[in-house]
């Protein structure tokens, strides 16, 4: 059959409505960012490929495309160490994002002359300088570096990350008393090194802790249980996948606790909690029991085994099934799909599960970005997607 071409007014609509729909970036500037110098892509709403040797740039985009997100970014680099090391300092990643029917430019970075790796970077939304957190209300990512190929494998600090960054998709307020809860603990322990013993001062800590720690429990909760059914609602519909579906559950006081009694309830347990072993956490220097210990429950549903157990391959189907869920779930949820940065995964799968990855994305509406080192390997996306090639800072069609 004889491939439909469109005419130059069937493709302006089609751009007019996907801009109605779709998360995407427009255009994208760097400067001074790691290995560029200078680069600029313009770009439509279809997925972005990035071909390429390895230590080229290309997970360096990609990076730079999560600092468009609340957040650290895909690597949680500390930000001079993403100033190009022969510039003069700083860096700027300037974006146009098209979110539902609004474009809006957002620019970040730091500024010209600084590398410390304690400043804070500097966020423009239109024009005006705002909060890191300001940009979940234009940009949503999820993403799957190799890095977390350990996921299921890890410490629970890594799995308790995944989950939390789920939590900031469905609920971005939660950012709110998740860092209340971290600066209410670190403070404690500090007391603790201090040698203090002022009553007060750990009563005032621990009822911040107590209050902000079981409103995280009841959000990772709620984020959870909408995961679920979402999963659920996929098996359902279109039955089994290339990418086995994941039963996951939270193993934690408070949220154990939630599941059985108020949240007014369980608040007051976990403050009587503190005080009762204020002793037995200043002889470990830290809080031993909250949430920032829960952890991140999964199984390989088909297979009813724990994922730590399973093959590498089958752990990697099962993370990019997650990672493609919690991308179903931001859509229902917003309307649109997130961004999804995907990087080196089309490597490490067969031919069928590469094709369906790249179907779930066409479906998904989704501006992915994907790198890799063979241009083959992406041939059935060649005529949805952007295919550039990246070279030590230089980037072409």
């Amino acid at each position: 059959m004889k491939a439909h071409r469109k005419g130059p007014g069937e493709t302006e609509a089609i751009a007019r409505t996907q801009a109605k729909t779709r998360l995407f970036v427009r255009a994208l500037k760097l400067t001074d960012f790691r290995n560029y110098a200078k680069a600029e892509l313009v770009l439509d709403a279809r997925p972005v490929v990035l071909i390429g040797d390895n230590g080229s740039g290309k997970t360096n985009l990609l990076e730079a495309v999560s600092l468009l997100g609340p957040g650290s970014g895909l690597r949680s680099r500390p930000y001079g160490e993403l100033c190009r090391k022969e510039g003069a300092g700083g860096f700027a990643v300037a974006a146009k994002i098209v979110s539902r029917e609004d474009e809006v430019e957002i620019g970040t970075g730091l500024a010209a002359g600084t590398r410390e790796e304690s400043t804070g970077r500097i966020v423009r939304i239109a024009g005006k300088e705002q909060g890191a957190g300001a940009l979940s209300e234009h940009v949503k990512l999820v993403w799957l570096i190799p890095a977390m190929d350990g996921l299921f494998t890890g410490s629970a600090s890594e799995r308790r990350r995944f989950l939390d960054r789920l939590v900031l998709a469905v609920d971005p307020k939660m950012r709110t008393p998740i860092g209340r809860y971290d600066r209410a603990m670190r403070q404690r322990n500090r007391l603790f090194q201090m040698r203090e013993g002022s009553r007060a001062l750990f009563d005032g800590l621990e009822e911040q802790m107590a209050e902000a720690g079981t409103a995280i429990a009841a959000a990772r909760l709620d984020a959870i249980e909408r995961l679920i059914g979402l999963i659920e609602a996929m098996r359902a519909a279109r039955g089994e996948s290339p990418f086995p579906w994941a039963a996951i559950a939270l193993e934690g006081r408070l949220e154990e606790a939630l599941s059985r009694r108020p949240a007014t309830e369980v608040e007051d347990e976990f403050r009587a909690l503190l005080d009762e072993g204020r002793e037995r956490d200043r002889a470990a220097a830290r809080a031993l029991e909250g949430p920032h210990l829960s952890d991140l429950i999964v199984m390989h549903g088909p297979k009813n085994a724990q994922a730590a157990h399973c093959s590498s391959g089958e752990q990697k189907a099962l993370l990019i099934g997650l990672i493609l869920a919690k991308a179903e779930l931001i859509k229902e949820l917003e309307g649109a799909s997130p961004l999804i940065l995907l990087d080196e995964v089309a490597a490490h799968l067969d031919q069928a599960r590469r094709e369906a990855l790249f179907g779930e994305i066409l479906s998904l509406g989704a501006q992915a970005w994907m790198t890799g080192t063979d241009r083959d390997l992406f041939a059935p996306l060649a005529e949805n997607a952007q295919i550039f090639a990246v070279n030590q800072g230089k980037i072409r069609a």
